[in-house]
């Protein structure tokens, strides 16, 4: 159905932008660090990801921040905001 199908790419979406976040951001990434990193990944994924991306970034920026700072893996940060099926 269309619902789920929105979910699935919502969910690519939401790991390729954290992954390409996490990668940026390095190791052990302080709050400046991911900022940073979700504004430069976001970019990164071209024009019409990227807006999406942006809007993920600014609704979840705390979950995000938390989670790649406790070193979560992306699908899970992505499944514990309710984009992805755990």
């Amino acid at each position: 159905d269309g619902v789920a199908q929105g979910r699935g790419i919502k969910c690519s979406l939401c790991t390729k932008a954290l992954k390409k976040i996490q990668a940026l951001a390095g190791d052990n990434p302080d709050k400046a660090a991911l900022a940073a990193a979700m504004q430069k990944g976001c970019r990164l994924l071209g024009r019409a990801v990227g807006r999406q991306c942006q809007r993920l970034v600014k609704k979840y920026r705390e979950q995000i921040t938390s989670g790649l700072q406790d070193g979560d893996m992306p699908r899970d940060i992505c499944a514990a905001m309710g984009i992805c099926r755990a």
